[in-house]
């Protein structure tokens, strides 16, 4: 099924979407059979949340583009699913608000960097790093320890969509400040974040585009007003509310 094969107007158009890229991500060398099952359990979460971004998602992603904006060197990190799903509206992102992007992954070989580099390459990015691999994440012994040294190994802001838990606790160890995009309020992903960001990434990149549009224009002291006003255990509190009740705040 390509995606012109699946009406807009059809329920569950967006979980369809979203199989499918996964499903073609698999299949092009782009995502791991394991990211299906991380699909999977996320879809489950945003299913709890309505499918819809919630009001304390949007003040997270807003919190997150006053971030990036600030940031002196920001790297967005890239993942399979996360090329599969977003490729164009990361690459929209990275141009917003002037940061690198860099693949890193947990299943690493050079056919998946490969074949990842080129998608990016192929919706308009520019430049790619996670190639050279000069640096490392201290207390990971798997690939995703690996990193550009003038990427996110120096990195003062990085987004983390999709994240696995062990690596987001080492950046947080690294002083790294994390923008999380993690379905479930309750991993170690989103407890570790400085922003945790509880939305479906289908939503939440453009979501944080478009803030860091309508904020293009603020003083660095607007910028750290949004931030200081953040509150990141107030937002995993309800998203957690959200799931539980059904109350979408």
């Amino acid at each position: 099924m390509s995606e012109i094969d699946i009406p807009e107007d059809h329920p569950r158009y967006q979980s369809l979407l979203t199989r499918h890229r996964i499903e073609e991500g698999v299949e092009n060398g782009i995502t791991s059979k394991q990211g299906l099952i991380a699909e999977g359990r996320g879809e489950a979460f945003d299913y709890l949340l309505g499918e819809r971004t919630i009001e304390s998602a949007d003040r997270a992603e807003r919190t997150a583009a006053a971030y990036l904006l600030r940031a002196e060197h920001p790297v967005l990190s890239v993942n399979g699913n996360v090329a599969a799903l977003v490729p164009r509206e990361i690459i929209e992102l990275a141009t917003v608000v002037n940061a690198e992007i860099e693949i890193n992954l947990f299943n690493r070989t050079p056919e998946r960097m490969d074949a990842i580099e080129a998608h990016l390459h192929s919706h308009g990015a520019a430049a790619v790093k996670g190639r050279t691999a000069d640096g490392r994440i201290p207390g990971l012994s798997h690939e995703r320890a690996k990193v550009d040294a003038d990427g996110i190994g120096s990195a003062d802001v990085v987004l983390v969509p999709l994240e696995d838990g062990d690596r987001a606790e080492a950046l947080a160890a690294m002083g790294k400040i994390e923008l999380v995009i993690d379905l479930n309020p309750l991993s170690r992903s989103a407890q570790h974040a400085t922003v945790p960001i509880i939305d479906n990434i289908l939503r939440a990149v453009p979501n944080i585009a478009a803030h860091a549009k309508d904020l293009a224009d603020a003083s660095d002291a607007e910028l750290t007003d949004i931030i200081d006003a953040f509150d990141s255990s107030e937002a995993l509190t309800a998203a957690e509310d959200a799931i539980r009740t059904g109350r979408l705040s």
